[in-house]
């Protein structure tokens, strides 16, 4: 058996998956996964960790499924201790049976041996039912170790009400979000065009991506990572950003809390380019603006351009140490395939379906009130297509994302540039690979 230094000097790509994948075969999680013996007409039950309120979607599945009981546990959410938790009961021999798992953290489960492999249970026969970009993300070396849930491709929402009422123009371009903003800045008593969240790498991180960037790539010919988080393409949007919030055009505050939430729905806050999932945030939180929001294509950094970016994304994923390996997999794949589950899982703002669906014949494709009666998700539709599916996720990304919010938010209280923010990103990212065991550079 080789060690664990051995496997990951081996390379760790997702790329380079056969690395990653032998990772199975080291220590870390406390027990590992067998299928227990099952009695005629015994009764399972399955325990369920997520942060997103799945519950409807589980419900209909203990209903129609009365022999396989799951049982949902909200947990926090990634960024505020849930995968600390997941890491603890993976130590601790005491894993539920299913998790959710976003897509760039498979690989830091894969390095710890968290991941159940599905192949032994029949995994690899369902992969037509998903999207095969969102499908490889949970695929490492020939073993498949989580099934698909959904992701977040972008788009733009705005108020339409708003520009409509201040004359201005809904920005193809980034350009024109700049100008945008300016008139919203004169004009909205107060208001701006969104805010720039400091410790939102991850939202960041999308406009890098829609630009062409590769934060990390795999040598595959000296299996090492290449780091390019200060790259040309991120150091512009950088330098983008830093404009508008030096400048005063946009907000800063934290996205998606409380703050966030009421100027949203007192108008101070008129735009977000943000993901899909993000319709059931506004819906649930500023009801008041219900029929005001519109949703149109992420603006371009090139005129005539149609790049998009993707902004989350996450799996079902069975955690190493299950008994019920078998029915956890039959469960997660109704879950994220069902028409009936995905309907509610879209209620409940899950993301955009990993399961190939007809857009018109699930609640996707219908009009909504709280969108002025626009058929909004046909923008995601068109989003999802043209998204650059070669961005990879290094199995230090949680990490990585901390330096990136630290820099962030020293460069706005020093009044310092953003680009600077992510070149000292960049060295520390590069040793916390080399500190994993791993090949690592610069680019």
């Amino acid at each position: 058996m080789p060690t664990r230094r051995d496997v990951l000097a081996w390379g760790a790509a997702v790329a380079a998956a056969p690395a990653l994948a032998a990772c199975a075969e080291s220590p870390g999680a406390a027990r590992r996964t067998e299928q227990a013996e099952r009695r005629p007409g015994q009764k399972v039950n399955l325990v369920f960790w997520s942060w997103v309120p799945l519950q409807k979607a589980v419900a209909l599945w203990n209903r129609t499924h009365p022999d396989i009981h799951v049982e949902v546990q909200i947990i926090p959410a990634s960024t505020s201790g849930g995968y600390q938790k997941m890491h603890a009961s993976l130590k601790a021999g005491t894993p539920p049976d299913l998790a959710q798992v976003e897509f760039y953290a498979l690989p830091e489960f894969m390095l710890v041996n968290g991941l159940t492999e599905l192949t032994a249970y029949g995994a690899d026969k369902l992969e037509g039912a998903y999207v095969d970009w969102q499908w490889r993300q949970g695929v490492f070396g020939d073993g498949v170790y989580a099934i698909p849930q959904a992701s977040g491709p972008m788009g733009y929402y705005y108020r339409q009400d708003l520009f409509e009422r201040w004359d201005v123009d809904v920005p193809r371009t980034w350009d024109e979000f700049r100008q945008a903003a300016i008139k919203i800045r004169k004009r909205g008593r107060g208001a701006r065009i969104c805010t720039f969240p400091p410790a939102s790498a991850m939202w960041f991180a999308a406009f890098p991506w829609q630009r062409g960037a590769h934060w990390i790539q795999a040598d595959l010919e000296t299996d090492t990572w290449v780091v390019d988080i200060d790259g040309k393409e991120s150091l512009e949007v950088a330098d983008f950003w830093d404009g508008l919030v030096r400048d005063d055009l946009v907000a800063l505050m934290p996205d998606l809390q409380g703050g966030w939430y009421r100027a949203v729905q007192t108008g101070d806050l008129v735009s977000w380019p943000s993901a899909q999932w993000g319709d059931a945030l506004l819906r649930g939180n500023a009801p008041g603006t219900k029929g005001k929001w519109r949703v149109t294509q992420l603006p371009q950094w090139e005129p005539g351009a149609t790049a998009s970016s993707n902004y989350g994304g996450s799996s079902t994923a069975i955690l190493q140490g299950t008994r019920h390996p078998v029915e956890a997999l039959q469960f997660a794949h109704w879950l994220n395939t069902d028409p009936g589950s995905i309907d509610l899982l879209i209620g409940a703002g899950y993301g955009w379906p990993a399961a190939r669906i007809e857009l018109e014949q699930t609640a996707l494709g219908k009009p909504d009130p709280f969108f002025g009666g626009q058929v909004y998700n046909r923008v995601f539709q068109e989003s999802d297509r043209n998204v650059d599916t070669s961005w990879q996720w290094a199995p230090t990304t949680t990490q990585s994302f901390s330096h990136i919010q630290d820099a962030f938010g020293k460069a706005i209280a020093q009044r310092e540039p953003l680009v600077d923010a992510l070149r000292d990103a960049q060295g520390r990212v590069v040793d916390d690979l080399k500190a994993k065991g791993l090949k690592a550079r610069g680019a």
